[in-house]
């Protein structure tokens, strides 16, 4: 079904909210949360952003995900909700964590809200690697050191072929791993298995640009071995390459706190039961 609009028919706005800084939020999204009826909100969104910037009538659902704890909101619950109250007329904004197309689930609500024929909107914002590497002081294609980038994730190691490890082990690019941080000794024994060199630097990010960021530097060959991973706090981020190596130099944000927990931890998960209306019969 080609996209349409439909005068009973609401907007989505899929809005980005950066990497934890409620200040890295841009323009475009805190004038869309300002209008909006319904914000359904990922866990890993600065809570100062809904208070600064919804309105105090907003309907606020958080629909939070976190692996491996109990409550996370399924994506098709997510999907419901969205298209349900746009298609009860709402201007709905989902907000997301980091950027909306970086490794999230945006394609499964596109399609949804394509199918059914509801308007929206993508509002890019800084993703992880972005505020990471740059809270970190750590230039990500800094000439001399890299001559590119790749955003990466790693879950499961069946589903990696044997010449990607050989094409990343042997790149000059810097690798930025998201969410791989439980699985941090696999793929440093791959990537060494693979070519890599047990030098090749190494910075585990945890929590980026909140005030509980926490930056750990070391080597692949530190991390081959599971005893010496390091305790950290989710959202990670794993920045692999030489540029790893300018962080002591140009470190410019410090924690103002002790390790602690800035994102809430997701609690009651969300399941409607009722079916999704069809495009201009809320």
């Amino acid at each position: 079904m080609t996209q349409h609009s439909d005068r009973h028919t609401g907007k989505v706005i899929i809005a980005a909210a950066g990497p934890g800084d409620a200040e890295l939020l841009t323009v475009k999204a805190a004038r869309y949360l300002e209008r909006a009826d319904v914000i359904l909100s990922d866990r890993l969104v600065n809570p100062d952003i809904i208070r600064l910037y919804a309105r105090k009538d907003a309907e606020i659902i958080d629909v939070g995900k976190q692996s491996g704890r109990a409550g996370s909101t399924p994506q098709p619950s997510i999907n419901h909700l969205m298209a349900s109250y746009a298609l009860q007329g709402k201007l709905v904004v989902r907000l997301k964590g980091g950027d909306v197309s970086v490794f999230s689930n945006v394609l499964d609500e596109l399609e949804t809200l394509r199918a059914l024929g509801i308007s929206y909107e993508l509002v890019p914002g800084v993703t992880s690697a972005l505020g990471a590497a740059a809270y970190a002081g750590i230039p990500l294609t800094a000439r001399g050191y890299a001559k590119g980038v790749r955003l990466l994730t790693f879950h499961d190691p069946e589903t990696v072929p044997p010449g990607d490890w050989q094409a990343w082990a042997g790149t000059s690019d810097t690798l930025v791993f998201y969410m791989s941080g439980q699985v941090l000794t696999e793929l440093a024994v791959r990537l060494h298995a693979a070519g890599m060199p047990l030098h090749k630097p190494l910075a585990i990010i945890s929590q980026a640009t909140t005030p509980f960021q926490q930056v750990h530097l070391g080597s692949i060959g530190e991390f081959v071995h599971p005893g010496n991973i390091p305790a950290y706090i989710s959202p990670t981020l794993i920045i692999i390459g030489d540029v790893v190596k300018l962080h002591p130099r140009f470190q410019w944000f410090r924690s103002e706190q002790s390790p602690g927990e800035f994102f809430a931890p997701v609690s009651e998960s969300i399941h409607p039961q009722t079916e999704i209306p069809h495009a201009g019969h809320p």
